[in-house]
């Protein structure tokens, strides 16, 4: 394992935006001293103020000592020429999105710096091969991107070209470590780990929209009540903006020849259209401003609660028994029924599943139960506050009446989804937990760090792939492969790791 850079050496910062001054910020507070360059010479000193009073502000929250904070201050330094990087160690770019830039300025870098200095670029997008080519020297150059904003997100993505030396990726990922980071090693593919694997959290929920299953404040409250996300995806899409994350989203599909599982959706591309690019243009999926009012997410009414519930083996998961539970604990009579075996929960002929990618309305015509309801995946069954809901076509009145006042029973508010596929959170974590596998199965990345990387980066509750041993593989292939035969789409498709896994028996976790 190789050592971080000493804390003596030299870390250059060419651009000084948001992500160019973060990246100077966390540096100089970890020790090394700084030099910032960009092209506006104005900037770097606006730059360097404003990091100034970022550190004010950790003093005054007791996160950093006034000491710290003014030794922090006096490593940093103003650039006035390329000229003036010549003894770094590191040069981290954080300069605009475009190949042909980035490749003028590290050629420019390369005719300046030592010969053991390292070239590191923050791009979020561009192929770290692509832009190391040109070089006399490409094995030195790599990928060291950060998340935004850089002083509060942990992750590093530290990622290695055709070209890149294992030493110089060693040592940028220890250095990162030393910076106070969480650093995953990757391979140079299109979106690299985050922005590749976090493409269905926004594609799954912009097709359940286009199914109508239901509105965006609706299917946002389920992915983070039920789910356990921080942000629902409408209102994460509207906070990066729809112009940036319909961009993001072209590129990797572009970038893997059009694969269907990455297909951009054409709800985004009218609002992009149409200039609703969310928060910083004052409407998206919501309107902002001081007079708009976010919608209030469906909630059924209050249903009477049934005086008892048959509990069967049927498939058995933990989320099922910790809803059992909980409606013990409400004065529920479970009964433990070994001849219900087709569902956990049966309300005198009413059947109540967890989903496994089919629709409700498939489920009861193939079990000739006509009163059939499913309920969607919990992150934590024990504590969540909402539960999602559908009702097969066939289903009466009086049965589904009866299910929403059993979950409301056990402490749930319960909201209506539309009988689409796979309801919604269910259907997601299984394509996150594929495009993970995926990416772990081509040599992206490990298990590990596509797991730390979608909980640093991103902030998800679990990582895709220990929510897949969670929930167990076997149920995330079947969600899977339902999903293909009720959509008839490669989107869908297994990957051949989660195929692997079930069939030897093993998680991806110990």
């Amino acid at each position: 394992m190789e050592n971080a850079l000493p804390k003596g050496s030299i870390v250059a910062v060419v651009g000084s935006g948001a992500m160019g001054s973060g990246i100077a910020q966390v540096a100089a507070a970890a020790g090394y001293p700084v030099r910032l360059y960009d092209s506006r010479p104005q900037a770097v000193a606006k730059a360097i103020a404003d990091i100034g009073k970022a550190y004010a502000r950790l003093v005054e929250k007791d996160r950093m000592s006034s000491a710290e904070a003014n030794l922090a201050r006096e490593r940093l330094c103003a650039a006035g020429s390329l000229e003036e990087l010549a003894d770094a160690a590191i040069v981290v770019e954080a300069i605009v999105e475009n190949l042909d830039v980035k490749r003028k300025l590290f050629a420019d870098l390369e005719a300046v710096v030592g010969e053991r200095c390292i070239l590191a670029t923050n791009t979020s997008s561009i192929s770290i091969t692509s832009i190391a080519a040109p070089l006399r020297r490409p094995e030195r150059l790599v990928g060291m991107h950060f998340f935004n904003p850089v002083p509060l997100m942990a992750l590093v993505e530290v990622i290695s070209g055709l070209a890149t030396s294992r030493e110089v990726a060693g040592i940028v990922y220890a250095t990162a470590q030393a910076w106070g980071k969480d650093p995953v090693h990757a391979k140079s593919t299109p979106g690299f780990i985050v922005n590749r694997v976090a493409r269905p959290y926004y594609a799954e929920a912009l097709r359940l929209l286009l199914e109508r299953a239901a509105d965006p404040a609706t299917l946002d409250a389920i992915m983070r009540d039920c789910g356990g996300f921080r942000m629902g995806p409408f209102e994460l899409m509207d906070l990066i903006g729809h112009d940036v994350n319909f961009s993001v989203t072209q590129s990797v599909f572009n970038a893997y020849f059009s694969d269907p599982r990455f297909t951009p959706s054409v709800l985004q591309q009218e609002l992009v259209n149409a200039g609703f690019l969310g928060r910083k243009s004052g409407r998206g999926f919501y309107r902002y401003g001081d007079d708009a009012a976010k919608p209030e997410p469906q909630l059924e009414p209050h249903r009477p609660a049934p005086a008892q519930v048959s509990f069967g083996p049927g498939a058995e998961d933990a989320m099922s028994d910790a809803i059992a539970q909980r409606l013990r604990a409400a004065g529920v009579q479970v009964i433990a029924d070994a001849e219900r075996s087709e569902a956990r929960f049966h309300l005198q002929n009413t059947a109540i599943h967890l989903t496994d990618g089919r629709t409700a309305t498939e489920r009861a015509s193939e079990s000739e139960v006509r009163d059939t309801v499913l309920y969607d995946l919990l992150l934590d069954p024990a504590g969540a506050t909402r539960i999602a809901l559908a009702r097969a076509d066939q289903c009466s009145d009086a049965a589904y009446n009866g299910a929403v006042g059993l979950f409301q029973a056990a402490g749930f508010a319960v909201t209506r989804i539309d009988d689409v596929p796979g309801m919604a959170v269910m259907r997601t974590v299984a394509m996150l937990a594929n495009e993970a596998a995926d990416a772990v199965n081509q040599g992206v990345c490990s298990a590990a760090a596509v797991d730390t990387a979608m909980r640093k980066g991103v902030n998800y509750p679990r990582g895709p792939l220990a929510w897949a041993d969670s929930v167990g593989i076997e149920q995330i292939v079947i969600v899977l492969s339902n999903l293909a035969a009720s959509y008839g789409e490669d989107r869908y498709r297994v990957s051949p790791l989660l195929r692997r896994k079930l069939s030897a028996g093993a998680r991806f976790h110990a």
